[in-house]
């Protein structure tokens, strides 16, 4: 895989900081087998570290006057298959949002972890309104990965893929009157009505292989590469993309199964065409490249994103 950003500085950037979430994670169903980055112009300083939820970062600083940034990841994943319990094993969705209330009780590691998901968050606000939405959804007494599948089927048939519709700025409430967006929103707002009814779920990004996508998913999938550019840039930023797909997604703490990831973008569970990056409460902390700047100006970014399978058809 390749994942190149470009940033064209209408003036010199005096002075930079940048943090990167461009490492694949290594969990139960993928191994990170090679990464490397490519830097125009090189840095003053630069160092890999681990932010708050164990994702592989690298920090970024520049010192000396550049009007142009080149960043280049080169990355070569294995995805392990995932399995096949059946949805309606796991635990009802009273049960799941109970053992991960408050209580007295001595609360297991995986539990604590979980509910580190289940408050809001700046992107994600937990609102009555999205715990109505999901309602038919989320019923008590239903398996709550099945409960799940149900709500990812509801937001892919009611809300329209429309790029262009929303900024990183567009809060999901307006997504919600709307019905439009794009994968990012559709994350957030699955997200929304799960932690508005008590339960625990991630934002997931990474990418998607468009060439293996059913047909009416693969153009949606080719679209969310040019949407990553406005999702990552600031309100100034503006530029092509072109190739596969920055992708996101959700993963619900579904006890006794675990973490189970959902695409309400291409309504299926995620499976070996889906690679993962990192995970959040929300796009705010998984953004693939963000920073702070000291001049430049006005800007263009173009983001390039290519996936190509090794060692199948």
């Amino acid at each position: 895989m390749r994942h190149a950003t470009v940033y064209e500085y209408g003036g010199d950037v005096a002075h930079s900081h940048h943090l990167l979430h461009l490492t694949p994670r290594d969990f139960e169903f993928q191994r990170c087998l090679r990464h490397s980055l490519e830097l125009d112009p090189e840095p003053s300083s630069a160092w890999d570290d681990f932010d708050a939820f164990g994702n592989a970062i690298a920090r970024l600083e520049y010192d000396r006057p550049h009007d142009r940034l080149s960043v280049t990841a080169e990355m070569e994943v294995e995805i392990l298959p995932r399995g096949a319990s059946p949805l309606d094993t796991s635990d009802p969705c009273e049960a799941v949002r109970h053992r991960l209330s408050y209580h007295a009780a001595a609360v297991a590691a995986a539990d604590l972890d979980a509910i580190g998901y289940r408050m809001q968050s700046s992107h994600v606000r937990i609102k009555q309104d999205f715990g109505d939405y999901a309602a038919d959804c989320l019923r008590p007494d239903r398996a709550i990965a099945s409960a799940c599948e149900a709500l990812m089927h509801k937001i892919h048939r009611e809300f329209d893929y429309v790029p262009g519709s929303t900024t990183n700025r567009t809060s999901i409430t307006e997504v919600l009157a709307s019905r439009r967006g794009v994968c990012q929103d559709f994350a957030h707002v699955m997200i929304g009505c799960l932690r508005s009814c008590g339960l625990s779920a991630r934002y997931v990004s990474g990418y998607i292989r468009a060439a293996r996508a059913a047909p009416e998913h693969a153009q949606v999938a080719r679209r969310e590469a040019a949407h990553a550019v406005a999702a990552a840039a600031d309100d100034e930023a503006t530029g092509p993309a072109s190739g596969d797909a920055s992708h996101a997604w959700v993963s619900v703490y579904c006890p006794p199964l675990g973490w189970i990831d959902f695409d309400p973008t291409n309504d299926c569970l995620v499976g070996e065409d889906h690679v993962t990056l990192a995970w959040g409460r929300d796009f705010g902390d998984v953004s693939p490249l963000r920073g702070m700047i000291v001049g430049g100006g006005r800007h263009e970014l173009s983001v390039d994103v290519r996936v190509q399978l090794l060692n199948g058809a």
